[in-house]
């Protein structure tokens, strides 16, 4: 027997901005994930189509983590989380100079944080969205919507026009961000009813 195999992988946060607070923790959440995820996974894809691997693979990108990478003021405040991983990363370089253990890692860290911070910078233009845009050009990575707020579909199926308000801005907000029409949708949570499927 024969089957098919398809890899989906699913990205999203809820929004998380705080204006008043120059430094809000809720906000590392996205940072992280940008710095240990999508940065990295930019940067896997890219390295796969300057060698020819000709792989393929769907994402979804949630709208609301795709109105933060948008965000002047969070990718300001990305880039200054950034600087301050890499001079933290500096001074444990320093501490840890003559740790035969520990030295290594800090080494390692600093120059994984460099890394990102020119990836971020001088790449992808402080733009994940377009860098995400510029994959789906190539023909091998597949970009797909999700609902509106992530909101889990068959608890709002009493209510059909709030399904479909959740579908129709989640697709809407996608094809005016990357100028495409998704071909997919992610259900969030993955929940599914068979009422949904009419929407």
């Amino acid at each position: 027997t024969h089957g098919y195999l398809s890899l989906v992988l699913h990205a999203h946060l809820p929004f998380i901005k705080n204006p008043e607070h120059e430094h809000y923790l809720e906000e590392a959440w996205l940072y992280e994930a940008i710095t240990e995820s999508y940065i990295p996974l930019l940067h896997t894809f890219e390295d796969l189509l300057n060698d020819g691997v000709n792989f393929r693979i769907t994402i979804s990108l949630s709208p609301t983590l795709i109105a933060m990478f948008n965000d002047s003021l969070l990718r300001e405040r990305y880039t200054c989380h950034l600087d301050r991983l890499i001079a933290l990363s500096e001074e444990e370089v320093f501490r840890n100079r003559a740790d035969i253990n520990l030295g290594p890692l800090a080494k390692m860290y600093h120059k994984k944080f460099l890394e990102i911070r020119h990836l971020y910078i001088d790449t992808y233009r402080s733009n994940l969205v377009s860098a995400f845009r510029s994959l789906a050009e190539s023909g091998n990575v597949e970009l797909i919507s999700s609902s509106a707020t992530h909101a889990y579909l068959p608890a709002l199926i009493s209510e059909p026009s709030s399904v479909r308000a959740q579908l129709f801005v989640g697709t809407d907000y996608f094809r005016k961000a990357f100028d495409i029409h998704t071909s997919g949708i992610w259900l969030p949570e993955c929940g599914f009813s068979p009422e949904i499927d009419r929407h």
